[in-house]
Parts: C-alpha cells; sequence; structure tokens
C-alpha cells in the first residue's frame, strides 16, 4: 500500500524537485541537518517539527553524531486521511563529525520543532595561541 501512495504522489508532483532529498521517494523519512562549527563547538540543527522529546534518541560514538526516532501518525477520531504529505514513521540520521567533541559536555535543546545539538570542541580540536618570546 505504501508502494503504490509513494508512486501516487510521484506522478502528481509537477518535478522531482518536490522530493526534497531523492532517498525520501520511497523510504521513511530523513530530516534536514545542518552542521555549523565555530573555535568552540560544532552545533547540529535538525528539523523535526510535530515530534515530541520523548520520541527523540541522540547518540555519540567513535565521531558519529546519530539522531534517531518516530512521528507517529496523528489520529482523530476514526478519520480517514484523504491525503498525507507529512513524513511520519522512523527515522535515523548519522553524519561524521569534523572534529574530535568532549561528548561529557554534548547538550541538545528541543524548541519550536528544531532540534539543536552543541558539541564543545575537546581541548586538542580547539585553535592555540602561541605566543613568540
Amino acid at each position: 500500500m505504501s508502494l503504490r501512495e509513494d508512486l501516487n504522489s510521484l506522478f502528481e508532483s509537477p518535478s522531482w524537485s518536490g522530493f526534497g532529498r531523492p532517498e525520501q521517494l520511497f523510504t521513511a523519512w530523513s530530516p534536514a541537518l545542518d552542521l555549523y562549527q565555530n573555535s568552540e563547538n560544532v552545533v547540529a540543527v535538525v528539523e523535526l517539527p510535530g515530534m515530541r522529546t520523548e520520541d527523540i534518541e541522540i547518540s555519540l560514538h567513535d565521531g558519529t553524531l546519530t539522531i534517531s526516532g518516530e512521528r507517529k501518525r496523528e489520529t482523530s477520531n476514526g478519520e480517514r486521511a484523504e491525503r498525507t504529505e507529512r513524513y511520519i514513521g522512523k527515522f535515523r540520521r548519522s553524519i561524521t563529525l569534523p572534529t574530535h567533541v568532549d561528548a561529557n559536555k554534548v547538550s541538545a535543546v528541543y524548541r519550536d520543532g528544531i532540534l539543536t545539538v552543541t558539541l564543545p570542541k575537546a581541548e586538542e580540536a580547539k585553535p592555540k595561541q602561541i605566543p613568540v618570546s
């Protein structure tokens, strides 16, 4: 049934560009992720609208940040959906970090559908000023 719905949406779409990322066409959804870095931190910003904090998992292993979870279908009094365009189901995003981070100081904040994960750089990865004598 899911394949049929995906094919139907393919023919309804004015162009391929409406699908965002190609992996979303026949598989689970994959939230958008931006990665930033400054001298102190690496920051991942992930779009997760409609999620609850209990449904989001974050892990860090061997320099790879993984964010996973599940957005559940909202049911309303037994109504049948005539059209669904919002992605639901499980997702998993993994990204290799560009530098070493201090795993003990990682923090995450979820607000207004945006998850922000701040990963402080490890001391050995921070730029150092070397005085000239």
